[in-house]
């Protein structure tokens, strides 16, 4: 992402945010804590042989 596309991302988080830093830090770590959990039960997955087949390397 270059730097010009994280300003504007930035700018979309505090605004959804209604202006507030805080709650958009908050935000952005509760999706990060989502998708630490989701590469964590991929990684399970993938160390039990759960996945297989040709889709075996996709998250989503």
């Amino acid at each position: 992402m270059s730097s010009g596309l994280h300003e504007t991302a930035i700018d979309e988080i505090v605004a959804r945010c209604n202006g507030d830093i805080r709650g958009a830090l908050k935000a952005l770590l509760l999706v990060n804590e989502q998708l630490e959990a989701e590469v964590a039960q991929l990684q399970a997955a993938v160390a039990h042989g759960r996945m297989t087949g040709p889709n075996r390397n996709l998250l989503h």
